[in-house]
């Protein structure tokens, strides 16, 4: 515009960005229900792993992430301590819990999208909460109010179960699993459908998560990497929804897991496996791993 100060490049260059940052903080409408998919599914998914592990022991191991499901565990020599650094050796078993099942992901609560990057000293003027239900109040099925209460009610409480798990058996206790495994299933499917919309950040050295348009939080140091830089890259469903794979035990297994024999055991995720005891029906992505009709006898 002859006459006028006013460079029409800078000002299109505010406008586009005032139009960028604006759309961080609006909804995408068609991802809304996706969302409040995964919180009803999640609230069914701890329900039912709340309740199979009232009949259904779990062990976890005292000196690494491993978890087993059953009275015993197993004699499979692959502990390696949390250093992840030792030699393989049998695991020392303890009891469990609904999080080595469900392995709790947290990540800040923001209040807005285009927020700025969080600095370290700025770590405690933030909520830690689960990734998932950060997520979900990215996509605007929650409100920023609910998520707190709502995270209140995770892993590390999980919602009343009504049902007495003593009347559970047979149809019931099958119903219950299948209903659990479905919801596991629900979760993982809408959690990556939201990731492609919705920009998720994972440290690539400590696997901290960050949820957001921005390039990753500072707000906390990285433990995996000397200097304390987080190395983040794109998340995927796994960094958010940990499937913590373990060791399944078969019918055609002995009662112990032998190391020996561990070549023709199967694997499957802990959810997956805790199900499959109670008699569900398990989606047939999982049986190549899970190895139900392979050979167990040679070592026996």
């Amino acid at each position: 515009m002859r006459g006028s100060n006013i460079d029409l490049r800078i000002l299109g260059t505010m406008i586009r960005k005032r139009i960028e940052e604006q759309r961080k903080d609006h909804p995408i409408l068609h991802m809304i229900p996706v969302a409040k998919k995964v919180l009803e599914a999640r609230r069914v998914l701890i329900q039912g792993v709340s309740l199979l592990l009232k009949v259904f022991p779990v062990l976890a191991c005292k000196s690494c992430p491993e978890v087993f499901i059953g009275n015993e565990g197993h004699l499979i020599q692959s502990c390696r301590g949390y250093s992840g650094c030792g030699d393989n050796q049998l695991h020392e078993w303890g009891p469990g819990s609904i999080n080595d099942i469900l392995v709790p992901v947290e990540a800040y609560h923001l209040q807005k999208m285009s927020r700025g990057i969080t600095k370290h000293h700025q770590r405690f003027d933030h909520d830690r909460v689960p990734a998932v239900l950060e997520l979900c109040c990215r996509a605007c099925a929650i409100q920023h109010e609910e998520i707190l209460e709502l995270s209140k009610t995770s892993e590390k409480n999980p919602y009343v179960f009504n049902e007495d798990h003593r009347t559970l058996s047979g149809e019931n206790l099958r119903y219950v699993a299948e209903g659990t495994v479905m919801a596991w299933e629900t979760v993982r499917a809408c959690v990556k459908k939201l990731l492609w919309a919705y920009p998720s950040k994972v440290c690539r050295h400590c696997s901290e998560v960050h949820i957001g348009h921005n390039v990753g939080g500072k707000a906390r140091l990285c433990c995996g990497l000397q200097g304390g830089i987080h190395v983040w890259e794109n998340a995927h469903v796994n960094d958010l929804v940990p499937e913590k794979l373990v060791w399944h035990r078969r019918p055609q297994d002995p009662s112990v897991l032998l190391n020996e024999c561990r070549e023709y055991y199967g694997h499957a995720p802990a959810v997956v496996s805790l199900c499959r005891h109670a008699g569900a029906v398990v989606p047939s992505k999982y049986l190549i791993r899970m190895k139900p009709k392979g050979l167990s006898h040679p070592c026996h």
